[in-house]
């Protein structure tokens, strides 16, 4: 409960309600044509239609009222309102109340990549930091980064974040603590990127830049419709770097989890390639990785 004691001044027309710590830098004089939408406390005050104007400034609220009120019968109502309004908000503007994110840990088919699954959407698209070098415009890949020494990349992509790690520790050792941070971080609200995401929709773009011939864009639509939802789940993409009509050879960009994956190569041969083969068989007999 905030303490707040009242004042007379030599005004008979106001009285201060003087608080215990200093309530806002400067000086704020409010009256009835004022804006006061993030002002809690003067919605309140001004809800009593004897209220005419209100200064707030150090550690005192003074509030003016009309001639036709006596303050031993409105004061300590006032007083009350005002106690009240500081517990809700200590710095008079509204308190702005932080976005909760729920951050989840799931395993991928790559055992040396964690997904950090959040309940709000962290972007649109999809970033990937390679190194900590490379971290610099991506500060909660820098944040990662800086705080475990074992981590080796960060895919940050829609609501999730996909952290790669290096042989030092396991999983069930470092989890909770890497959850945790990322928690905080995005809890306080730390910046995700500085840089724009690449787009889902065709994320190799920018990488080979060049459109799709209408060979790669109908294998790409195949890859988009029956695989990229099952590999996206499990914390990575998938895309098509490069077309070889002479030898019908497809090449697939992959990132995040499925970037070093031990069962990449056999989700390639096994799965992947039997897709493009039953839709596109004119045009695919073999696939090939390309780690991104």
């Amino acid at each position: 409960m905030r303490t707040v004691l009242i004042e007379p001044t030599e005004n008979p027309k106001v009285m201060k309600f003087v608080a215990d710590y200093n309530l806002i830098p400067g000086s704020l004089e409010l009256d009835r044509t004022s804006d006061v939408s993030e002002i809690p406390l003067a919605q309140e005050l001004f809800n009593y239609p004897f209220v005419e104007r209100i200064f707030i400034t150090a550690n005192f609220v003074a509030v003016a009222k009309q001639d036709t009120i006596e303050w031993e019968h409105v004061a300590e109502s006032l007083k009350n309102v005002i106690e009240d309004e500081l517990l809700a908000n200590p710095r008079i503007y509204l308190q702005k109340k932080k976005e909760m994110y729920q951050i989840y840990s799931e395993m991928t088919p790559n055992p040396n990549v964690m997904k950090f699954v959040s309940s709000k959407l962290l972007m649109e698209g999809f970033v990937e930091v390679k190194s900590k070098e490379a971290a610099e415009e991506v500060p909660l890949a820098a944040a990662i980064f800086n705080e475990f020494e074992f981590a080796t990349e960060v895919f940050i992509s829609d609501n999730f974040v996909a952290v790669t790690k290096n042989h030092s520790v396991e999983w069930h050792e470092v989890m909770i603590t890497v959850r945790a941070l990322i928690a905080d971080y995005l809890q306080n609200g730390g910046e995700i990127s500085k840089i724009e995401p690449q787009k889902h929709e065709n994320p190799v773009e920018k990488i080979i830049n060049r459109d799709y011939t209408d060979d790669e864009q109908k294998i790409s639509d195949i890859l988009n419709e029956y695989v990229a939802p099952a590999v996206e789940n499990d914390g990575g993409k998938i895309s098509l770097m490069e077309y070889d009509e002479s030898t019908k050879t497809a090449k697939m960009l992959l990132q995040g989890a499925c970037s070093g994956c031990p069962s990449s190569t056999a989700t390639l041969k096994n799965g992947i390639e039997n897709i493009l083969k039953q839709f596109v068989p004119d045009l695919v007999e073999r696939v090939e990785a390309v780690n991104g």
